[in-house]
């Protein structure tokens, strides 16, 4: 997991998540846990990709999967 990663939170991470969030991690925390679980500070993301609130969330790790995220095309313009 690397700053930037986005990934979609499910109850396979956690039961807290009955629905849904996806996520774009800033950073693993070091705070002490159990095995196979972590503490994540990131943004959870809308539909369309942008940040709406920072979170700090605790998930099993093996119960993350990568988001696939939709780009955003740059549009070629035209000087006249």
């Amino acid at each position: 997991m690397r700053a930037g990663d986005a990934f979609d939170v499910t109850r396979s991470a956690s039961v807290q998540f009955l629905r849904p969030i996806r996520f774009r991690l800033i950073r693993v925390l070091d705070w002490p846990t159990y095995d196979g679980w972590v503490w994540l500070d990131g943004y959870q993301l809308n539909a369309k990709g942008d940040a709406v609130s920072r979170r700090k969330i605790f998930v099993q790790k093996d119960g993350l999967r990568p988001a696939a995220l939709t780009r955003p095309t740059c549009r070629k313009t035209t000087r006249v």
